[in-house]
């Protein structure tokens, strides 16, 4: 009796976790295509920011309530934490030269579809240097059964990515390497919008 109660909690084991990466490989696809618009509109808001003053924001609790902004200065890299009512948020914003009606806009969109983190980040492609733009999201019915906490993490690109034949991303197309960003492995979307889900959001 106890050798069957094993083998059954065993298959329902593997059973969940087939069934986790089928749903989690659905629900990515499935989510983006969803809010198109709203990721669209974060991101090339986020680039057009991101041109008159370096930074990334993102929301520290989980009420989407308190941020902590990063400003990227010649030397330093300067962080704060606000509540997105505060008046010092637009101070500061003001203060570095970013205009803070825009980014509070920012903040906003994000918040309306609990998007926890936005960052530009540099990568290398055939030897010159892109960027791309990393969105980390805390959905709220995004479960997997028996596994701890994860984000969706969507990229961004300005140019068409290589892909394999399981639509994993290429570091180039010549060299069948995957290009992984903090050891996460990449899954293609459309060409220029890649996936995973991570046990870390930034």
């Amino acid at each position: 009796m106890r050798n069957n109660s094993l083998h059954i909690l065993c298959m329902m084991g593997l059973c969940s976790l087939l069934f986790s990466c089928v749903s989690t490989r659905n629900f990515s696809t499935n989510y983006y295509y969803l809010h198109e618009k709203s990721l669209t509109d974060i991101e090339q808001s986020y680039k057009t920011l991101y041109e008159q003053k370096p930074f990334s924001v993102g929301f520290s609790d989980r009420s989407f309530n308190e941020i902590s902004l990063e400003i990227i200065t010649d030397s330093i890299k300067l962080i704060y934490e606000f509540g997105i009512r505060e008046p010092r948020l637009q101070d500061t914003l003001n203060k570095y030269g970013l205009p803070a009606s825009a980014v509070t806009d920012l903040i906003n969109q994000m918040r309306a579809i609990r998007c926890i983190w936005i960052n530009s980040l540099d990568y290398y492609s055939n030897n010159q240097k892109r960027s791309l733009v990393y969105l980390s999201i805390k959905p709220a019915a995004f479960t997997i059964p028996f596994t701890i906490e994860k984000y969706y993490i969507l990229t961004f690109y300005s140019q068409p990515q290589y892909f394999d034949s399981d639509g994993r991303l290429l570091a180039t197309r010549r060299q069948r390497k995957l290009r992984k960003i903090n050891d996460d492995v990449f899954h293609r979307i459309n060409d220029k919008v890649c996936y995973t889900v991570s046990e870390r959001f930034r």
